[in-house]
């Protein structure tokens, strides 16, 4: 997607060189339609510039700071040489993820999706999450919830969380805990198996980005292991799962004891 307005002082773009000349270098801006800035030889490079071209050239990709915008003139003043390697470096990489989310567009609406679909559901996006390519990440993760505050229709969030789905990969961590449940009851094995289904949660206790898995280790110790998107998150969920089988084995008048081992990735 690219914007049909004008970039404002102080933006970093992205830009091809198209043309060079003594006197400064003209670039055409990747992500506006038809907008094209001039970089002056004296905002190419810090120092004396003897000739330009030892500097840029024709075709070179590169990311530059906006200095002023004329729309009246059709004009915008552009700088290289106040964008650092960092700042160039983390502008590549939004924008490449932004070229991502368009091909997203695409799969989620077609090919030939007519232009004003796709601005709403942009815009939406950008609202929300400030870009496409965090729009599409965070449904990746967490579903329709994440879309809920947009005014995307039913529709259009299923096609959106779909390809995010079947496109982003989403880092995830691992924790996992061990707890040992015993009831002295004559019905103490239905107790523990009560106390397992319930750290195992129901419909809507554990939410759709994270995995709560219950397993047997050997009587009376059970590993409770849940991934999420953060640690934050999975270990929430953990002590959860642990607080939902204490409290179902104690009111059988059981017993539950907790010991946790945090891991990242498990075999």
């Amino acid at each position: 997607m690219k914007y049909s307005g004008w970039p404002e002082k102080g933006d970093l773009v992205v830009g091809k060189v198209d043309e060079i000349e003594d006197f400064g270098v003209f670039v055409d801006l990747e992500e506006y339609e038809d907008k094209r800035g001039l970089v002056h030889v004296s905002n190419v490079a810090s120092g004396w510039i003897k000739n330009v071209r030892d500097h840029v050239g024709v075709d070179e990709r590169v990311v530059a700071k906006v200095l002023d915008v004329d729309e009246s003139a059709q004009q915008i003043d552009l700088s290289l040489k106040d964008v650092n390697d960092h700042q160039r470096k983390e502008k590549i990489q939004d924008w490449k993820n932004e070229q991502k989310a368009d091909n997203w567009m695409e799969q989620a609406f077609g090919d030939d999706v007519d232009a004003e679909t796709y601005a709403a559901v942009a815009n939406e996006l950008l609202a929300e999450f400030g870009s496409m390519y965090d729009g599409f990440e965070t449904a990746a993760v967490q579903g329709h919830e994440a879309l809920a505050e947009t005014d995307l229709s039913d529709a259009e969030r299923d096609a959106v969380v779909e390809v995010a789905r079947e496109n982003v990969s989403v880092p995830y961590v691992t924790v996992a805990g061990y707890v040992n449940l015993r009831s002295p009851g004559s019905d103490g094995v239905d107790d523990v198996r009560s106390a397992l289904e319930a750290a195992g949660g129901d419909n809507g206790t554990v939410p759709d980005e994270v995995d709560l898995e219950v397993t047997y280790v050997g009587a009376p110790e059970y590993r409770l292991r849940v991934q999420a998107p953060d640690y934050k998150t999975a270990e929430s969920h953990l002590e959860a799962g642990v607080e939902r089988a204490r409290e179902a084995i104690e009111t059988a008048g059981g017993t539950a004891d907790f010991h946790r081992e945090r891991r990242t990735h498990e075999g």
